[in-house]
């Protein structure tokens, strides 16, 4: 995949996933899928395989992710879901003609159309994100507890307490720098 450029971070859930190729969003952010060939890696990567991507297709893309992480962000504070955003998810969804098949292993795979692969694909993630809004799906919509995150994602765990979106990246930073302020302060309690 793509030297150079930023990792994805995977997760279990599609949409929000999805809505983490931009991290750090109160931060600096970083944009990890900048170019149509990085979109073309992510979506392969999670199941969803396409063979090309234009620039306008890279844009539609970026709009769903912002209207997923829209809806998501009102949905973990108990907002009303906005309007704009409610009406990206549901034009993505109805423009992809994705069916799902099942493998002879017992696995459900993408089958995408070849006129429309990345619209088909955003069909997918739409209706993933549908299903997450809509309560269908065991879990809850929460945001990451860092500052300069802030990402939306769909905590599974079984208290439904998770605080950080990624506890790789997010968690060990957070609790790192718990660590070094504990230790600037025990350094200036003893001197």
């Amino acid at each position: 995949m793509g030297a150079g450029f930023p990792d994805f971070r995977l997760g279990s859930v599609l949409a929000t996933s999805f809505t983490g190729t931009l991290s750090e969003r109160r931060g600096t952010p970083v944009e990890r899928i900048p170019t149509p060939q990085r979109l073309v890696d992510w979506l392969v990567v999670n199941g969803l395989a396409v063979t090309s991507c234009t620039d306008a297709q890279l844009e539609l893309a970026r709009e769903l992710r912002e209207a997923i992480h829209a809806a998501a962000t009102a949905a973990a504070t108990q907002e009303a879901l906005p309007a704009d955003a409610v009406r990206v998810i549901n034009d993505r969804s109805a423009q992809g003609r994705a069916a799902a098949v099942l493998t002879p292993d017992g696995t459900r795979q993408w089958q995408l159309g070849s006129a429309s692969e990345v619209e088909d694909a955003l069909g997918v993630i739409a209706a993933d994100a549908i299903g997450i809004l809509a309560g269908e799906r065991d879990g809850k919509l929460a945001l990451c507890a860092s500052p300069t995150c802030q990402a939306a994602f769909f905590d599974t765990s079984q208290s439904r307490t998770r605080r950080w979106c990624d506890m790789n990246t997010c968690g060990n930073r957070q609790k790192k720098a718990r660590f070094l302020a504990n230790q600037r302060k025990n350094l200036t309690q003893r001197g």
